[in-house]
């Protein structure tokens, strides 16, 4: 037998020994009983627990899920192809069947579907928009018995630091729920048409793609804002996310119900935006023109004109209702505190002169 021979043949040898004291070792394991560990009581749910669980059970039913569909004509055919364009949250409204989203969920969409936290999912017919507030409303046929409106809360008595809610579909994922604290107050944040959104209320509840359109609920399960946007260098959640208030939503909704848009208040006149103004060193909105038998021109204020080769500026708005304002969207932003047909006061300037002018708002497109 030569070494090469007797190597094997050692490894063999030790290899079967192995396997022998293995498998006694496993039978040994094997043919001893075992039962399951005690279960340890766990008594009842903190008060915070309890109260999570409730406001997810009385909310939840009236959270939706939307989808958005694009029709697209078929590469080899000329038949249209339904696309997913994109997920969302709502929520119900109404008994009416009208569901409050965010514009951004739905503005590109050709087909929009509501499924509902029952399962059943309905066709949308779009009622109305906000862009400039980013709120949708849609309208859905579904029976009164799978309606369940949301309760309407408070904004503007809201405090930074106290507990909220947010439901809605993260990445698709129907009905969940994340909690945090309101981290501040009267942030704003550009709308997806580039006017500001004042006022709203920033969160570090857990908000990611998905959640847009959901609600937004305090610790007695009320609505307090729409979950609209989030701050994140990734696109997930960082801690950081918005919601519009209340407030300004149960002020829009009830007018995009009934016009199919938020009829806006002005002043008949055509303003500066704020690149000219920053141009022109002016703090405050320079009106260019004024309409004819308008607010403006009845209220005796001055347009832009052009003198013999030369630029006349015209009156300059410093002030609404003695709110200062020093570009369009803020002046915008004021006056849609009134309605149209109200009485304010503007504070003009013109030359070195500063004066008030009492003006009744008229509508705009």
């Amino acid at each position: 037998m030569n070494f090469k021979t007797s190597s094997l043949t050692l490894f063999v040898v030790f290899g079967i020994g192995l396997w022998l004291i293995f498998s006694s070792l496993t039978g040994y394991f094997n043919g001893v009983d075992a039962d399951p560990r005690p279960v340890t009581a766990r008594g009842d749910l903190a008060q915070d627990e309890q109260n999570t669980i409730e406001i997810f059970r009385l909310n939840s039913p009236s959270v939706v899920y939307i989808t958005s569909i694009a029709l697209r004509r078929g590469f080899f055919s000329l038949n249209a192809v339904e696309i997913p364009k994109g997920t969302g949250s709502g929520f119900v409204w109404d008994r009416n069947g009208r569901i409050v989203t965010n514009y951004h969920v739905i503005s590109d969409a050709n087909k929009i579907k509501v499924t509902m936290a029952d399962g059943s999912t309905w066709r949308a017919v779009l009622i109305g928009v906000a862009p400039d507030r980013d709120i949708a409303v849609l309208q859905i046929d579904a029976p009164s018995s799978v309606l369940r409106p949301i309760t309407i809360g408070r904004s503007s008595d809201l405090q930074v630091g106290q507990k909220v809610f947010a439901i809605g579909n993260p990445f698709g994922l129907d009905q969940t729920i994340t909690s945090g604290i309101i981290s501040a107050l009267g942030r704003q944040i550009k709308s997806v048409t580039g006017r500001t959104i004042q006022g709203m209320i920033q969160t570090d509840a857990a908000i990611n793609p998905g959640n847009s359109g959901g609600p937004l609920l305090d610790s007695a399960g009320r609505l307090i804002g729409v979950n609209t946007a989030i701050y994140s260098p990734s696109g997930a959640y960082a801690g950081i996310g918005f919601a519009v208030p209340v407030d300004t939503v149960n002020s829009t909704v009830p007018k995009v119900i009934k016009y199919g848009h938020v009829i806006k208040p002005g002043i008949g006149a055509t303003l500066a935006d704020k690149r000219l103004a920053e141009r022109l060193g002016i703090k405050g909105v320079l009106i260019l023109a004024v309409e004819a038998d308008g607010p403006a021109a009845k209220a005796g204020l001055h347009p832009t004109m052009q003198y013999m080769g030369e630029i006349i500026l015209g009156d300059i708005i410093t002030a609404v209702a003695g709110q200062p304002v020093t570009s369009y969207d803020e002046l915008r932003t004021e006056l849609e505190k009134f309605e149209v047909g109200q009485e304010v006061s503007l504070t003009v300037l013109r030359g070195d002169q500063l004066f008030d002018v009492k003006i009744h708002l008229t509508a705009i497109n």
